[in-house]
């Protein structure tokens, strides 16, 4: 998937244009894990940092909070 073209994403209603994105990642992953871009309008999007070609998975302001607030309330941790 080249995502230098236009990408339509059915939450914004309008084209994503990434090749400006800044991606970033967490320090010394490297090429593992994942990297997170931040958008116009409050809008995040997320992609693998070992496929940066691959899918791009966009979230909405408010999708991204609930996530934050999880990952910070420790909803993700292993038992």
């Amino acid at each position: 998937m080249n995502i230098s073209g236009e990408l339509v994403n059915d939450k914004l209603g309008a084209a994503v244009d990434l090749a400006a994105a800044e991606w970033r990642g967490a320090n010394g992953a490297g090429s593992q894990g994942v990297q997170v871009a931040l958008l116009a309008a409050g809008y995040v999007a997320l992609r693998s940092a070992e496929d940066p070609d691959g899918h791009v998975l966009v979230f909405t302001p408010g999708e991204w909070a609930a996530f934050t607030a999880g990952v910070n309330d420790g909803e993700f941790e292993l038992p």
